[in-house]
């Protein structure tokens, strides 16, 4: 399957605000003075433009594209581009904002940026998807730069437009640019362990969080939520090292097995059925998809939409640690309900950073010119996926809060430290 980064879909809270809220508790706790944080709460730029395509039916339609760059203190922002019918500007606001933090959080130097093209490419042919990722190249051409913002795959695009992406750029500059964009062919400079990547950071997170509650790999079990790229991935990878994975999910149903479902099956399963679970053999299907989230089980792995863990079902988990493999998968009035029950949630931003890692490896290889092995890859994104635990953990004990908290708190400060260093603005 192809790498998708993990971003949260409209809902009906504003994901701006969640995500404010929890940015607001961090600042407080850091004591940031009004300066900085004005400077961190808005985006540095916001474009917005129209894209007139000549669709199949020789009909000329105009889409919307939008772009945001929420910072570009720590260096060139990073970000996907979601091409989906609800993208809106508060959305795509939302998730440049939690790029930064993403960013800072695993240590990388990139600032947060995030795009999206409100469009069905379900509907779409593949000629009117490549016109219209082109349009938007051009329309972004001043914006786009290895320097200065650097595109990725996310709902909706995959290495295909991404290649479409450099290809236009690399027109418009007279020269061959893999570097100003990542998810990538490998044979245009894609890094090798993407694909893997976000699920193989959920899993060493995982594994780190278990070694602090002392919860024994070889006797724990384990529910996932979500069996797109970083679901399956992570469900591999968490059975490899001894977990029981009890339960899996996607569109079609979750499927519950109290003696563990072989993963492997499971995803040749869905590679040889469209794509979905329906009708797997392996596990019996539960009679509503939501009990997944509710199970005995010690990890939780939610890695499929925002918002599943609410108040509404919060206090009915029964999990020892949740690690969120999508991002905001946990509402904002969730966390009281199982911080007060003690269960250690991981936070998206903290757990999923591993595909942006490996985005960075990306980027550095192409500036350098050479190609690392997938063992070169995936040893040094466990170091900095396990370094990033550790900071975020030794955070959470210093000041008293919880995880998510704590991840806020490091990257927050660490921006803002870079901020004060540069002379502000």
């Amino acid at each position: 399957m192809a790498y998708i980064e993990p971003a949260p879909i409209l809902d009906k809270e504003n994901p701006l605000e969640s995500m404010m809220e929890r940015f607001h508790i961090a600042a407080e706790k850091l004591g940031l003075s009004e300066e900085i944080y004005n400077v961190l709460k808005n985006p540095a730029k916001q474009v917005i433009v129209s894209l007139p395509i000549t669709m199949d039916n020789g009909k000329i339609k105009v889409f919307e594209g939008i772009r945001v760059i929420h910072s570009n203190i720590l260096g060139p922002a990073k970000g996907g581009i979601r091409f989906a019918p609800d993208v809106h500007l508060d959305e795509v606001r939302a998730l440049a904002a939690w790029m930064t933090w993403k960013c800072a959080v695993v240590d990388i130097p990139y600032g947060g940026g995030k795009g999206g093209v409100r469009c069905n490419p379900r509907e779409m042919s593949a000629g009117e998807i490549e016109r219209l990722v082109r349009a938007y190249t051009l329309a972004m051409i001043d914006v786009f730069g290895p320097d200065k913002d650097i595109p990725a795959p996310d709902m909706g695009t995959g290495p295909r437009e991404m290649a479409w992406l450099m290809d236009e750029y690399s027109k418009a500059h007279g020269m061959t640019v893999n570097a100003v964009v990542t998810g990538k062919p490998l044979v245009l400079g894609g890094s090798l362990g993407r694909t893997e990547a976000t699920g193989r950071g959920v899993m060493v997170t995982a594994l780190a969080a278990m070694q602090k509650l002392k919860i024994n790999p070889f006797q724990a079990t384990c529910a996932v939520q979500g069996f797109g790229n970083v679901g399956s991935w992570a469900a591999l990878l968490l059975e490899e090292r001894g977990l029981r994975v009890l339960a899996i999910s996607d569109i079609s149903g979750a499927y519950f097995n109290a003696n563990g479902i072989n993963i492997q099956e499971a995803i040749a399963y869905r590679d040889s059925n469209k794509g979905t679970l329906e009708n797997f053999t392996g596990a019996e299907k539960l009679a509503d998809a939501m009990d997944l989230l509710e199970l005995e089980v010690d990890v939780l792995v939610p890695a499929a939409v925002e918002d599943v863990i609410t108040i509404a079902n919060a206090d009915r988990i029964k999990a020892k640690l949740i690690v969120e493999g999508a991002n905001g998968p946990t509402s904002a009035k969730a966390d009281a309900i199982l911080n007060d029950k003690g269960i250690m949630a991981v936070p998206d931003i903290l757990a999923n950073a591993g595909g942006v890692t490996v985005s960075y490896f990306e980027w550095v290889q192409n500036r350098l010119g050479y190609k690392w092995t997938a063992e070169r890859v995936n040893r040094r994104s466990d170091r900095i996926m396990k370094d990033a635990f550790d900071n975020v953990y030794e955070a959470s004990i210093k000041y008293q809060v919880p995880m998510r908290i704590a991840a806020y708190i490091v990257a927050i400060d660490k921006v803002a430290k870079t901020y004060t260093y540069r002379g502000g603005f």
